[in-house]
């Protein structure tokens, strides 16, 4: 297996929080699966779980080196947890076919927030093409 594709991502926790006082529900259900909604509710601070998923669909994509492109839905891109905690990706629509599509067999997330900040970072690993090309 080798390094296939990374990507990261930052975000204002305000401006997840404008965007779920402005458009209420209608965001939420437009970004997020029921799965994240149920998690992220839960929490004491929710807004930060919430801007946590959001980057960490941001650096997945960016990892699959695709970004936001047509075929692709923020919902196509799920953030569980693991027992103990840890953060993991579970991929359906179009982003499942990337991913198929793409050699990459295994994707490494971590996701960081605080009041202001919520970052993450997405390994992708598996097969890549031979490519003399990049320095």
């Amino acid at each position: 297996m080798s390094l296939v594709g990374i990507g990261t991502d930052i975000i204002e926790c305000l401006r997840i929080a404008k965007m779920i006082e402005r458009h209420g529900e209608l965001f939420i259900t437009r970004v997020y699966t029921e799965h994240e909604i149920a998690y992220c509710s839960a929490r004491k601070a929710a807004t930060q779980h919430y801007a946590g998923r959001w980057a960490a669909k941001e650096a997945v994509l960016k990892a699959l080196g695709t970004g936001w492109i047509r075929g692709i839905s923020w919902r196509d891109v799920e953030v569980r947890n693991q027992p103990g905690g840890a953060p993991t990706v579970r991929l359906a629509g179009g982003a499942r076919e990337v991913f198929e599509r793409s050699g990459i067999r295994r994707l490494h997330i971590s996701i960081s927030h605080c009041r202001s900040h919520a970052v993450a970072y997405c390994v992708a690993e598996g097969q890549a093409a031979d490519d003399d090309d990049d320095v």
